[in-house]
């Protein structure tokens, strides 16, 4: 169950054959996610779990999910900006359908990811998950 926006970004990707315009991508998919603010770098907005510095700021309009988001490392904020595309727009109890690894498996990601990415991509999703929850 995947919104509208993440489906562009499969299709994106099955014209990139290999892994390094994949990952170029990504990272062109966070330059172009607007910065999070620096007031909202808090400690109760980071992510624990990651190697690298995460934020992500989540919110609930008229039961619509949402979350802005940011990280310190290019390839980390175009994974956040590769899940704001997966979850943003989706009713907040739908967060919690979404199997968002079996989606991020669509694109070929987790395969060249590190152990160490790998795991904060799943404390992102978690973090995610148990916000919405709330």
């Amino acid at each position: 169950m995947a919104t509208q926006a993440f489906e562009e970004i499969v299709e994106d990707f099955e014209f990139l054959d290999d892994w390094e315009d994949r990952y170029a991508h990504v990272i062109e998919m966070g330059k172009a996610m607007a910065p999070l603010d620096d007031a909202l770098k808090v400690a109760a907005t980071k992510v624990d779990g990651c190697a690298s510095q995460v934020w992500l700021h989540p919110k609930v309009e008229n039961g619509i999910f949402s979350f802005d988001g940011d990280s310190d490392a290019m390839i980390v904020r175009g994974l956040v900006a590769v899940l704001s595309k997966l979850y943003n727009g989706l009713q907040v109890e739908a967060v919690a359908e979404v199997d968002a690894l079996a989606e991020m498996t669509r694109l070929g990601l987790n395969e060249h990811l590190s152990a160490q990415r790998s795991n904060g991509v799943r404390a992102m999703i978690e973090r995610i998950r148990t916000t919405a929850a709330t």
